[in-house]
């Protein structure tokens, strides 16, 4: 005999509306009866100039979040202020760093809480430790070795072994190739954007963003500091493009992109104190725009300052202010506080850093 095949959906319907048709019931036979509300949206402040420039609180939590840009634009700024930030409310910052270009001693000077285990002989610092946790190319050696590294804490998580709030922060999409360049000993982008799409797009992203759910007793966030390239223009009148370094995988799921610089370089200008041929740079300032807002729909362009202490605003007020402030630090390397401050003349080759979003 053959066996009866289950009701498709419009049968189920069909035989609810006969005898009275229940949704509630009928969603309850479905199975569909679980919990569909979202938890509120909460954003995780970055600095008052961040603020005030991009119109924007600062990080979304529970989002895939995307910086990107040329090199030494600002991303690795944001992204350590998402994470002072994150350690101020009880979130645990994961530093997922395989571009290798990390250094404590600037993070710190940020203000990130580390404490420093130090040699009581010979003062060299050991280790740090505090609220965060740090992997790198040491472990993670491949897209999927990063893809595996944050779905076991997110398991770890659900089992009740890790009691945080996660903030995962890798820097950066673009460094670290997939298992198949490894092992044929051929950096191909291709199988790197697969990986991307495969690991990322298909399965972690997922499960970043279902912690939005309020049936998910944590909340779980993806920063991602995004290498670039730029496209040139595909016939004379064209406009060259900023491209992402492996694939558009994760610009697709995130659903805020902040993009730092110019199309065509990183258009920065850099800002100096100079003495009798001695100078320290203690500023850059950058291009800053929301490309892709899809949580309140802002989006923003603008100039902001980056500095070794965090973004301030592009004003000589603020910009005096900094300087004074930290006036006596750069004294005993400039032989005194009376210097000259000087801006360079930034290449603003691709001045329109504006960029929609790819097809």
């Amino acid at each position: 005999m053959a066996k009866k095949k289950s009701d498709s959906l419009t049968q189920a319907i069909s035989k609810e509306l006969k005898k009275g048709f229940s949704l509630d019931k009928f969603k309850e036979k479905k199975l569909l009866k679980g919990n569909v509300k979202f938890k509120t949206q909460k954003w995780l402040p970055l600095s008052e100039a961040f603020q005030e420039v991009t119109s924007i609180p600062g990080i979304p939590l529970g989002h895939i979040v995307m910086l990107r840009g040329h090199s030494d634009t600002g991303k690795t700024t944001a992204l350590l202020e998402a994470a002072i930030s994150a350690q101020k409310a009880g979130i645990l910052p994961v530093f997922i760093i395989t571009e290798m270009k990390w250094n404590w001693e600037h993070a710190v000077q940020m203000g990130l809480e580390v404490n420093q285990t130090v040699d009581e002989e010979t003062g060299e610092v050991l280790d740090y430790e505090g609220l965060f946790l740090y992997v790198d190319r040491e472990t993670l050696h491949s897209i999927e070795d990063v893809a595996a590294f944050i779905l076991d804490l997110i398991d770890e998580q659900k089992k009740g072994n890790l009691p945080h709030d996660l903030l995962f922060l890798w820097d950066s999409v673009g460094s670290v190739p997939c298992e198949m360049s490894i092992t044929s000993n051929k950096n191909n982008n291709e199988w790197n954007a697969g990986a991307m799409s495969t690991q990322f797009g298909n399965n972690v992203d997922q499960r970043i963003v279902m912690s939005r759910k309020e049936s998910y007793q944590y909340t779980n966030t993806l920063v991602v500091v995004n290498k670039v390239w730029t496209q040139k223009p595909e016939h004379p009148r064209g406009q060259p493009k900023l491209m992402n370094k492996g694939g558009f995988a994760m610009w697709y799921d995130a659903t805020f992109v902040v993009t730092f610089g110019n199309i065509m370089n990183a258009g920065t200008s850099k800002i100096k104190a100079i003495k009798n041929g001695k100078q320290i740079e203690f500023a850059k300032r950058t291009n800053i725009q929301i490309d892709k807002n899809h949580i309140n729909g802002i989006t923003t362009r603008g100039k902001i300052i980056m500095t070794p202490h965090g973004f301030i605003m592009d004003t000589e007020k603020d910009l005096k202010k900094y300087k004074d402030e930290h006036t006596n630090e750069w004294a005993a390397i400039l032989g005194g506080t009376d210097f000259d401050v000087f801006e360079e003349t930034p290449d603003n080759t691709g001045t329109d850093y504006f960029e929609a979003e790819p097809d």
